[in-house]
């Protein structure tokens, strides 16, 4: 999770929160988290999100998608997966930014458990640095891809 910009960014993968928050390591994100949510709340977010840039054939028009990005309570985004040393992967992760509703909900509501895991960035962080790829990635929470109906991303598609 991530604050910025007014959003709470939600980014379910481990490999790209380190790589936005470099491995712990960036001033103001010293301390890494794993926050678990509850999946009926993480699924509204996503029936109520808007992609985060303009897809022709996707959105209506420009107009349109500016004014679904403004009054949506969460946003998505499709960003490059990284592997361990924060380069690009071909294939992508999503992000999910939370707004006004959203992130009070997701606040009050979703969040189910919350895990320091600045240890373990730190560890698997040194691991990379000595040269030790495969103990590194022995390390890796396991994630898997996320079994969800076609309905509820269909918009959300690039």
């Amino acid at each position: 999770m991530v604050c910025e910009r007014g959003l709470t960014w939600i980014k379910p993968s481990f490999l790209w929160m380190m790589y936005r928050c470099g491995w712990g390591t960036k001033e103001g994100q010293e301390t890494v988290l794993a926050v678990e949510v509850d999946r009926a709340g993480f699924e509204w977010a996503l029936r109520h999100a808007c992609l985060s840039h303009y897809v022709p054939g996707l959105h209506e028009d420009q107009a349109s998608w500016k004014r679904q990005l403004r009054e949506a309570p969460a946003r998505v985004q499709w960003d490059p997966e990284r592997d361990l040393h924060h380069n690009a992967l071909p294939h992508r992760s999503l992000q999910l930014g939370l707004a006004g509703e959203a992130a009070a909900r997701y606040a009050d509501e979703w969040i189910v458990g919350i895990k320091d895991v600045t240890p373990l960035a730190a560890e698997v962080h040194a691991l990379v640095r000595a040269g030790e790829p495969e103990r590194a990635s022995g390390l890796l929470p396991v994630e898997q891809p996320y079994p969800i109906e076609d309905e509820v991303l269909a918009h959300l598609r690039a």
